[in-house]
């Protein structure tokens, strides 16, 4: 089964944008921004992703990556 992980803070920490930077220029909530870096979220905003301008690729911050099925 595949699943999309969200490299948000992977990408802020390469690029040294902090999270205060993040909520002020995006208009976001700080435990929002949070809830996207942990991975924390069941529905990805699409507006939400569009403010983040953090001059890179979207496939930098969204990653399908296959899980690996347990054998019961």
């Amino acid at each position: 089964m595949n699943k999309i992980i969200i490299d948000l803070d992977v990408v802020m920490k390469e690029k040294g944008i902090s999270k205060n930077s993040v909520c002020k220029n995006c208009n976001l909530q700080r435990t929002q921004l949070n809830n996207y870096c942990k991975n924390k979220i069941s529905r990805i905003d699409l507006k939400i992703l569009a403010r983040l301008y953090l001059k890179c690729d979207l496939t930098d911050i969204l990653k399908l990556v296959e899980e690996e099925e347990e054998n019961s």
